[in-house]
């Protein structure tokens, strides 16, 4: 009985093990994908970055509507300072969005007309297994 629960116990902690190292796997990705994505914003490529962004996002707001609303607010901002990880945090549920697997991204960022902001990038699994940014907010 003693070995049947040593057995079960360290096939749970592996199973968790598991889990967790498919859940880091999976915010790397999501992270890249946001980085990525934010480089093109912060590049100014903003009709690039709503190319690369998610069915979701594409089908939320038109090109056209992207560029006109994120140029102002990027602008007002000015250049980049710098930009740090603060969290990430894998869920399968969000407000007003479709089940799946989102993963939300957020970074203290600096910039250099607001030395204070908080950017959430939320990352998703498209369609075809890609990670790509489905929703961007500074705060």
């Amino acid at each position: 009985m003693k070995n049947a629960l040593r057995i079960g116990v360290i096939f749970l902690f592996t199973l968790g093990v598991v889990a967790q190292a498919a859940n880091s796997e999976t915010t790397v990705k999501a992270q890249e994908a946001a980085k990525a994505w934010l480089a093109l914003v912060d590049a100014e490529q903003y009709g690039e970055s709503w190319d690369q962004a998610a069915t979701l996002f594409r089908g939320g707001v038109s090109k056209a509507d992207w560029e006109k609303a994120v140029k102002p607010i990027r602008s007002q901002l000015g250049t980049l300072k710098s930009r740090t990880l603060k969290s990430a945090d894998l869920t399968r549920s969000l407000p007003g969005a479709p089940d799946g697997e989102y993963v939300v991204v957020q970074f203290d960022a600096r910039f250099e007309n607001k030395t204070a902001a908080l950017e959430t990038v939320t990352s998703m699994r498209d369609k075809d297994g890609s990670w790509r940014v489905a929703g961007y907010y500074i705060r």
